[in-house]
């Protein structure tokens, strides 16, 4: 018969989701990174779970005082109240002694001493949890690198015999590496951090797991006033539920006879033109016309903040406030360079799977790009973009494009194999004058119209008007009638 795999929660919903439910019990495992990047932190997190699971815990330090870490803890919002210390640290007596050994080396003299502390505190207290921080430090106690692994393999084994799950921290460097640790611990979880564009990146990385799956590639960690929190990458099939496909209307009537009736549940949709052609403010319009019916509509607004919006909503006939204070339309501003990728998507997930948000709308793909530093655009938008079909989420995504008028271009960056309908806007000239005008490039699901029609944005609000028929080179943005000569149309 089969035993039942125990995990033990790291106290990071993120990470225990990365991990598949958390560490294995009863083994060891290392967390690396170079300092001011976590380890400690992390360390922190898995042994208050273990405390709030009613478990035996184990801080042993050797590097930093037990004074310190505490007051460290206390200023991250972090409680250790019910975690026991061991701490092995240099005292500040240390300086002032004499440790000079003339026939021993300090590591044969200082060893055994060392040994002594742990197994009896071990055995006294029998923990459910071990953090050592850093297990670095034991290096410097053994004579050679071989004598070294032996130890540290024996020290390991010891606790875990013991029942303990053990979790290390090691701050590797090109002249003191930590191959061998990583060979013996039966997990490996890699803390990096890196400036971009003036701001602290940090991520996390699982490189093994013996005995269990994990989701690979880098995660998106914060140090916040409440410790470490971790931001999974988004994987789409990890996550989807059922929905009756529908069609969602514009609330428009000439615009929703151009896509058939409206736009589907479950489908991206993308609104692409240049500055100023009224991209956002016709997204707004579907958005507030999916509120008023009473489902949950989310703007992330990485362009415009929430008064600016209201203000130009309102003066063109779509009034947010109603929405807002009922709570069917959240206007989330976003500070692009403030949230990393994955902060960013769980922040979605969220709203989708917590407050039931059916319609999200993306304004505008511009900023989501610096949100992402220099990441791959396409990859992450199309992550982000299928888990919300999954979930039967209907999206917008606002997409500005450089060109006013010329050779016509749908997004510009790659961006139209991600969408299922692609609507756009631009600037005309008809009869001397700048005129803007919406078509239907692209819709996966049913038929739409083929040809062009004005849009206009007035005090009154959104006006779609007839067909521009009788025109050729409207997507060149000066027109001709159609059977003019070349050179001698009339625009």
């Amino acid at each position: 018969m089969q035993t039942q795999t125990v995990r033990r929660s790291t106290g990071l919903p993120g990470l225990d989701e990365v991990l598949h439910g958390g560490l294995i019990s009863e083994r060891a495992y290392l967390v690396r990174g170079g300092p001011g990047t976590g380890k400690t932190t992390l360390g922190l997190h898995f042994l208050m779970a273990g405390v709030a699971a009613g478990e035996k815990a184990l801080l042993i330090t050797l590097e930093s005082s037990e004074a310190q870490l505490r007051a460290d803890a206390a200023a991250q919002g972090l409680d250790l109240q019910g975690i026991n210390f061991l701490d092995l640290s240099p005292t500040r007596d240390f300086f002032a002694e004499n440790r000079s050994y003339d026939i021993f080396s300090a590591a044969d003299v200082e060893r055994d001493p060392t040994t002594r502390l742990i197994v009896d505190t071990v055995t006294e207290l029998r923990p459910t949890r071990v953090f050592v921080d850093a297990v670095t430090t034991l290096r410097y106690l053994a004579p050679d690198p071989f004598q070294f692994r032996k130890q540290a393999l024996s020290f390991l084994r010891y606790l875990v015999e013991h029942g303990a799950t053990v979790l290390l921290s090691s701050e590797p460097t090109e002249t003191v590496p930590d191959d061998d640790l990583r060979f013996m611990s039966d997990g490996i979880v890699q803390l990096d951090v890196s400036p971009v564009h003036g701001v602290l990146r940090r991520s996390l990385a699982v490189t093994k797991l013996r005995g269990s799956d994990f989701e690979g590639g880098a995660h998106s960690i914060r140090l916040t006033a409440r410790g470490m929190e971790v931001y999974p990458r988004l994987v789409p099939v990890a996550h989807e539920r059922d929905f009756v496909a529908e069609v969602i209307p514009f609330g428009l009537a000439e615009l929703d006879q151009m896509v058939g009736g409206g736009l589907e549940r479950g489908t991206i949709t993308i609104l692409s033109g240049p500055s100023g052609v009224g991209k956002t403010t016709l997204g707004m319009r579907f958005m507030h016309a999916a509120a008023s019916r009473g489902e949950r509509a989310v703007v992330y607004a990485f362009e415009e903040q929430l008064d600016t919006l209201l203000h130009r909503c309102r003066a063109v006939g779509i009034p947010l406030q109603g929405v807002l204070d009922g709570g069917t339309l959240a206007v989330v501003p976003v500070e692009p360079l403030r949230f990393s990728p994955g902060e960013f998507a769980l922040r979605v997930r969220r709203e989708v799977e917590e407050k039931g948000a059916r319609v999200v709308m993306i304004d505008g793909i511009a900023g989501y790009r610096l949100t992402l530093a220099g990441d791959d655009l396409v990859s992450h938008l199309h992550a982000l973009g299928r888990y919300l079909k999954n979930m039967g989420v209907t999206v917008l995504m606002v997409n500005e494009m450089d060109t006013i008028t010329g050779d016509f271009q749908a997004t510009g960056v790659g961006l139209s194999y991600l969408c299922d309908n692609l609507l756009f806007l631009r600037y005309v000239e008809l009869g001397g004058e700048m005129r803007k005008a919406v078509g239907v490039l692209k819709k996966r699901v049913g038929d739409f119209e083929k040809t062009l029609r004005e849009f206009e944005i007035a005090d009154g609000g959104l006006r779609v008007g007839a067909p521009l028929t009788g025109l050729r080179g409207v997507l060149t943005g000066t027109p001709e009638p159609v059977g003019a000569l070349p050179g001698h149309g009339e625009p």
